[in-house]
């Protein structure tokens, strides 16, 4: 028996589960992670994307808005030209075929290599109340290149924008068949305060976090 099995074994026997009566509890468990009672919730005024760039930008992050696909590529290439930097990268296998050679981009779906300075990713969902993208790792959906290029550019659809992290939650559980082995919660750029209280950006991931959001489809 491993370690594992053996606490939740313990859990079990503490609990009075046994075969008999697993059913019903794990029904009641799923019922109450359905519908969980509601504390006070920040009240999210206007548009609720408008609110995710405000929090997003107040997280250090650089927020820019296209309208369809075909704009996400140069929307890319403008924000690595304005800022000096590659015009290479690696991304998330969805987004492989969006037209970067024809953006003047050489971008690459596979997995992130440590010489490798720009990740381009999607995401779950991101969360207006805190400016925050909630990633979910998985073959087609690699965390490292959200945490080991210095430069992260995620791409955001509108639609996937929820107000609070109660419904980040709930679509995760309404759409993974189960949590993934890693799920990431990013606000801005990697930082840290230990030195002196003094705040450096990318102590632990990327010094920069992009998000392009598209507003259509």
């Amino acid at each position: 028996m491993s370690s594992r099995e053996d606490i939740l074994g313990r859990i079990r026997a503490r609990l009075g589960r046994n075969p008999d009566n697993a059913a019903s509890a794990r029904a009641a468990i799923d019922s109450y992670l359905g519908a969980p009672d509601q504390g006070p919730q920040p009240r999210i005024a206007g548009d609720r994307v408008a609110h995710f760039r405000e929090k997003s930008e107040a997280q250090s992050s650089t927020v820019e808005e296209v309208l369809t696909p075909a704009a996400l590529a140069p929307a890319v290439a403008r924000y690595l030209a304005r800022h000096e930097l590659p015009r290479q990268a690696v991304c998330w296998p969805e987004f492989s075929g969006l037209g970067w050679r024809e953006a003047g981009l050489d971008v690459e779906s596979r997995g992130v290599l440590g010489t490798d300075l720009v990740g381009i990713t999607g995401c779950f969902c991101a969360v207006a109340e805190t400016g925050s993208l909630m990633l979910c790792s998985g073959p087609e959906t690699p965390a490292a290149l959200s945490l080991l290029p210095e430069t992260h550019i995620a791409i955001v659809p509108a639609a996937r924008i929820v107000s609070r992290m109660e419904e980040a939650w709930r679509l995760a559980r309404a759409e993974l068949p189960e949590l993934p082995r890693a799920l990431n919660f990013i606000s801005g750029p990697s930082r840290t305060g230990d030195i002196e209280q003094t705040i450096v950006l990318g102590a632990h991931g990327p010094y920069r976090v992009h998000i392009i959001i598209l507003r259509g489809h």
